[in-house]
């Protein structure tokens, strides 16, 4: 999350009710993927942090969290946020089970009625490589030219080869991105269906839980987010947020 969001040229994108299309599109886009997914369940959620309200900087927060599990999967998280009549976020990650070799599903977006100011999605790998044929269907996918590619933060080492970081700048661009998104949940979907369990001792499963582990510590990094949550309600449930619902730490071994 970020509490600021730097402003498109009025001849981009023309100023609205505050309600970004894309925020609403991609959250369509992201359940409706859930339904190709094997043994698809609800996933327990603390009551308390399934809608939020809060306030920031004078204006109302909004949060709300949706969580699912699946074979596979251990958890997918979608959560959507509204700031006052502008800011909105988009945040969604799907969790393999360290016993599946499968990637981590992350997608971002941050928007304001000036546009979308950040965009980042990507299939991110849980051991030193992708699995070769998640590797190949992503090269398959079509990379469209943004006009503005955005810089990976210094905590990016966790991601894909194939990871797009974009500030989309008009109605084209934010199509683009979410047909790319599509695109990765389309093969996540297919890789989740074909992936067989391997053994909880098996030193690959160890592997990519480790992977796991470091991937949630790099994602802990990123102090905005930390930063907009201790102002907006109390450090201790900052951390517990983030902690235990953005980025959980997967269950050790047994």
């Amino acid at each position: 999350m970020t509490a600021t969001v730097p402003a498109s040229s009025p001849e981009q994108r023309p100023a609205g009710s505050g309600l970004h299309p894309l925020v609403d599109a991609l959250a369509a886009t992201i359940r409706q993927s859930w339904s190709a997914l094997p043994e698809l369940a609800p996933l327990a959620i603390e009551p308390d942090l399934e809608a939020i309200s809060g306030s920031l900087d004078g204006e109302k927060l909004f949060i709300r969290n949706e969580l699912r599990r699946c074979r596979g999967l251990r958890k997918l998280h979608l959560e959507t946020a509204r700031l006052g009549a502008g800011l909105q976020i988009l945040h969604c990650v799907f969790f393999p089970d360290p016993r599946y070799d499968l990637p981590v599903f992350g997608a971002d977006i941050v928007a304001g009625p000036a546009g979308v100011s950040a965009a980042i999605a990507d299939l991110s790998p849980t051991s030193p490589e992708l699995a070769p044929g998640i590797a190949a269907d992503l090269a398959a996918l079509p990379r469209h030219p943004y006009s503005q590619p955005r810089e990976l933060p210094a905590w990016g080492t966790i991601f894909s080869p194939f990871v797009r970081f974009v500030r989309p700048m008009n109605e084209q661009e934010d199509g683009w991105f979410q047909e790319e998104v599509a695109g990765l949940l389309a093969v996540m979907a297919k890789a989740v269906a074909s992936t067989p369990e391997e053994a909880t001792d098996d030193p690959a499963t160890v592997a990519r839980y480790h992977g796991q582990l470091s991937y949630c510590q790099q994602q802990k990094r990123n102090d905005k987010t930390r930063r907009v949550l201790e102002k907006a309600f109390n450090p201790s449930w900052a951390d517990r947020y983030i902690e235990h619902l953005l980025f959980d730490d997967p269950l050790p071994l047994a």
